[in-house]
């Protein structure tokens, strides 16, 4: 007998491990940072090293945890509103056919281990992962879709997160413009 939720604690291990990765690195950057500007011996006042480590993997580690979280509660919603649109599933059975692509982004989690030391190296097993579970997930549910309705799922889940990718960059364009634009050296 094959348990359906057998695969439901996956995108939280995958989602941890990530953020974990991502904090590791960032936590070695940061600290590199701090010891050029002079900062670390002050900290080190107060901290030991181990201490100041574990309170930045903690805050660094968290960030990361509530931004995975985020993308992967809009992807899923993006998904979702696409298969709404193109799916020619009546009976949500396609919902639970996926499943084991969660599969492929623990893997990716776990070989984002290896890439502790570079950001390079992350980000490309992030993006292969990303791909590859995209890949796997379109081939999945195409028995669901008609061609035209895998076409427009494809170019749906692209178009979304271009728009939302795009958004994000104005956003943040306009705020770091009106902070240089603030700052009293520039005028």
């Amino acid at each position: 007998m094959k348990n359906p939720y057998l695969y439901g604690y996956l995108p939280l291990f995958s989602v941890i491990l990530f953020s974990l990765t991502y904090g590791i690195y960032l936590v070695g950057e940061s600290l590199e940072l701090l010891t050029a500007i002079g900062v670390y011996t002050g900290m080190r006042e107060f901290l030991t090293d181990i201490e100041l480590r574990l309170l930045l993997l903690s805050v660094f580690a968290l960030c990361f945890f509530m931004l995975f979280s985020a993308l992967k509660l809009i992807g899923e919603t993006i998904h979702e509103v696409g298969m709404l649109l193109f799916s020619k599933d009546n009976t949500g059975e396609m919902i639970g056919v996926a499943r084991g692509g969660y599969l492929i982004f623990f893997f990716g989690s776990l070989l984002s281990i290896f890439g502790i030391q570079s950001i390079l190296i992350l980000l490309c097993v992030f993006a292969l992962t990303i791909f590859s579970y995209f890949t796997f997930h379109i081939y999945k549910m195409s028995r669901f879709l008609t061609l035209p309705g895998t076409i427009g799922l494809i170019f749906f889940e692209i178009l979304m997160w271009a728009i939302f990718i795009t958004f994000i960059c104005y956003v943040v364009l306009k705020l770091y413009n009106g902070l240089l634009a603030s700052l009293p050296f520039t005028n």
